[in-house]
């Protein structure tokens, strides 16, 4: 009896503890399972973010293959960056704007209203505008990822050089119209006077209207020069050929050129440059600038007056100034009148002069190693252009700016020299 019950005990004991056991099994079952849970839950949601920005950089990849622009922003549809490139971040200030509302970022309604115009649009639109003095193009375009999300694509470029160019143009074929409409009317009203059947025409006011066509041609001549020499300089074509040439020859023939304008005006060009000044320099490029500066000083000179040409020496370059009784150039004016297509205001100038015979002056001079320069009228001393050309025997310092340069050794450049 009593092995019975021991037996019966033993028994219960054994259950009890097998029942406690598969408890905490089934306990930690369900702790691996919850556990599981959560683990599941995370890689649920990190998956879904992974998609939501595999969807972004296909968007954002799409974008760029269809935009070729510089800057390139995604937005979503509460106008939210979601992804901006390289460029775009240094639009917002060097920060990474992503998360970040296109309205609090940056202060441009253009850019703005064209995000909010895209959300309603299949198709792309395009804007131009202004953001803190740089002129940009857009395009926006809204991207459907998926079948409820949307993106809206912006992409932007930088057009500040190209509106520049555009305005240079167009006031290039404004003054060229006008330079071309002045003096082909006066050629014509003094034709028209001169075949009036009414009143025959003397010799006398004949030969002196041959005279106003003669330089109302020349003037037209100038303007084809101008337009010809601009046109080489910037294809590269005016090819350099410095050979050691006396400079007063040089000068001197600039001048012969235009004895036949300055005489008009009854204008005296006086040259006080040595004979045995050598420089080293393509004559017919320079004697363009020699040329340039007396068409100007004529241009400007009073009736009656002189201009002088002088010239002076330092260690190695010469310096060639040219003066006039004229007007002069204001001293806020000096560097602005190289400008291409520059021009003083009309009240100084006549509204006369494309802008390019300065610029194309510059060129030459600086494509010599040499420098130009105006000096100002402050001091009332009329018109002073001056410039430094090297000597036959100096160092080149400077790159040609217009283009390729054939520069013979020194003994190759004596030898080339005229007697």
């Amino acid at each position: 009896m009593e092995l019975l019950l021991a037996a019966v005990i033993a028994l219960a004991s054994g259950l009890a503890f097998g029942v406690f056991h598969q408890r905490r099994r089934l306990q930690a079952l369900r702790a691996t399972i919850h556990d599981r849970d959560i683990a599941l839950g995370r890689l649920r949601a990190k998956l879904e973010k992974t998609q939501i920005e595999n969807q972004e950089t296909k968007a954002l990849s799409a974008a760029i293959c269809d935009f070729s622009f510089d800057i390139v922003l995604l937005l979503d549809q509460n106008l939210s960056i979601a992804l901006a490139n390289g460029r775009a971040r240094r639009l917002f200030g060097d920060g990474d704007p992503s998360g970040g509302n296109l309205a609090g970022l940056i202060e441009s309604p253009e850019l703005l209203s064209l995000a909010q115009l895209a959300l309603y649009e299949d198709e792309s639109i395009e804007e131009q505008f202004v953001i803190e003095d740089t002129n940009y193009r857009a395009r926006a375009q809204t991207i459907a990822v998926g079948e409820t999300q949307r993106f809206i694509v912006i992409g932007m470029q930088d057009i500040t050089e190209l509106v520049g160019l555009n305005r240079a143009r167009r006031d290039l074929v404004a003054n060229i119209s006008h330079e071309l409409r002045t003096p082909i009317t006066r050629i014509r009203l003094i034709i028209e006077g001169l075949f009036l059947e009414a009143d025959k025409p003397k010799r006398k006011a004949s030969i002196q209207s041959l005279k106003e066509i003669a330089m109302e041609t020349d003037a037209l001549l100038w303007l084809a020069q101008e337009l010809l020499d601009l046109s080489m300089i910037e294809s590269g074509e005016a090819i350099l050929r410095l050979v050691k040439t006396p400079l007063k020859q040089v000068v001197d023939e600039a001048i012969a050129r235009l004895e036949s304008q300055a005489a008009m005006k009854d204008l005296n060009i006086i040259c006080h440059v040595p004979q045995d000044y050598d420089a080293l320099c393509d004559a017919d490029q320079l004697k363009r600038v020699f040329g340039n500066l007396l068409h100007n000083a004529i241009k400007w000179s009073p009736q009656g007056e002189a201009i002088t040409v002088t010239a002076s020496e330092q260690a190695d370059e010469f310096t060639v100034s040219i003066f006039d009784n004229g007007p002069g150039i204001p001293d806020d004016l000096r560097n602005r009148v190289f400008e291409r297509f520059y021009q003083a205001d009309a009240s100084r100038s006549g509204d006369e002069g494309t802008g390019l015979g300065l610029a194309i002056c510059k060129h030459i001079v600086e494509a010599h190693g040499g420098r130009i320069w105006a000096e100002g009228n402050s001091l009332g001393k009329g018109g002073h252009f001056v410039l430094t050309v090297l000597k036959a025997d100096g160092e080149f310092r400077q790159d040609s700016p217009i283009g390729e340069r054939d520069q013979p050794s020194k003994a190759l450049a004596e030898s080339a020299a005229p007697p």
